[in-house]
């Protein structure tokens, strides 16, 4: 194969012609297509990483291309899976790197399959239950996961190098595992808690540097230099110009992790996701989040319905919240329950009803 498109990088220390073929016989999952997912598949396939797996459940709008790089306005008026579209991009940015696009909606039925035939897990997704899913696939399998989130103008990044007891990993041999996802955040925050793109806004530049950052740790991990991967988690605001660096390696020595020190996987197991139910007759998908998942929490309608209400017409009561909302010219009607079930009306599609719940209400 020829190597001459990558000779810039192979003159950088820790790459040369031995680096770059570790890249190219590498596979690299990228969960989620979106803002960092577009970025971080781009970089990839550019830097020669031999495969990528692409997993996505939406279609391009117009409002994905102030930030998803991938993506032009002919991909909105053809109605593409972001997943399909990107496979497309790269073939025309790198012909030596072979693309999978699955269409899909990533849960506990099916990210072990997707997941074991890779070699590491690069985070593009928009909510915490998917995080803890893929922390928990991580651990199991004993795969490198590359953390990143961005909204507003805040991003964040960590690499995950799972401590594997028994499985041998090279960076466990290395002394430098480091904690998983849920030793350092135990609990997702509950529905409601967290801002989401769709409802706080999102700056484009945060989420190329999170994403950027991300691949820059992907390819510590493929190459090898296990060493040279950050132990601490990145926090950046860009328009507050602060850098910080979280030292979190005593999380995994001072805890009792639920996932990788007693390795309970709950989140693979199903046993806090979120279930969908088809109502028939009525157009519409009812969400149901295992009640484990959100505790004592009750969703805060007045908090929600303010990030709503930019948004569409929104109405409250002490029982439920109501929304119209219209997303990639569709009409949708949001209702809310105080226990932060849902009923999403406009659509018989599950992926469909958790895409829009992930959008305006997070979790």
């Amino acid at each position: 194969m020829d190597l001459s498109r990558y000779h810039r990088q192979m003159l950088l220390p820790g790459f040369g012609e031995e680096g770059q073929k570790k890249l190219l016989a590498s596979r690299a999952l990228v969960i989620g297509c979106g803002a960092l997912g577009t970025v971080i598949a781009n970089m990839l396939a550019r830097a020669g990483v031999g495969h990528l797996v692409i997993v996505d459940r939406d279609f391009i709008e117009i409002t994905n291309l102030q930030r998803q790089v991938l993506f032009d306005e002919r991909d909105v008026a053809e109605g593409i899976p972001k997943a399909e579209a990107a496979k497309r991009k790269i073939a025309q940015i790198n012909s030596q790197v072979e693309v999978t696009a699955i269409v899909d909606d990533l849960n506990h039925s099916n990210i072990e399959r997707i997941a074991a035939a890779c070699d590491i897990l690069v985070d593009g997704v928009d909510n915490f239950e998917t995080r803890f899913l893929v922390n928990d696939v991580a651990v199991k399998l004993g795969k490198p996961y590359i953390y990143g989130g961005a909204v507003g103008t805040v991003g964040m990044s960590y690499a995950i190098l799972p401590h594997t007891p028994g499985m041998g990993s090279a960076w466990e041999k290395a002394g430098v595992a480091t904690p998983c996802l849920r030793c350092i955040f135990e609990q997702a925050p509950p529905p409601g808690m967290n801002p989401t793109c769709d409802t706080a806004g999102v700056l484009g530049p945060v989420v190329s540097i999170v994403a950027n950052y991300e691949c820059v740790e992907t390819l510590k991990v493929l190459t090898g230099h296990y060493a040279a991967v950050n132990p601490c988690l990145l926090h950046v605001d860009v328009w507050a110009n602060t850098t910080k660096q979280l030292k979190v390696q005593r999380a995994y020595e001072v805890g009792e992790c639920i996932c990788c020190k007693k390795r309970e996987f709950e989140f693979l197991a199903g046993k806090f996701g979120s279930s969908t139910t088809t109502l028939c007759g009525r157009n519409a998908v009812q969400l149901t989040h295992h009640p484990d998942a959100v505790g004592s929490h009750r969703l805060d309608f007045a908090q929600i319905a303010e990030r709503l209400k930019s948004h569409g017409t929104v109405s409250v009561n002490k029982f439920m919240l109501r929304a119209e909302l219209k997303d990639g010219g569709q009409p949708y009607e949001l209702t809310l329950f105080t226990d932060g079930r849902a009923i999403i009306k406009g659509t018989k599609e599950p992926t469909v009803a958790r895409g829009i719940y992930a959008k305006y209400v997070g979790g």
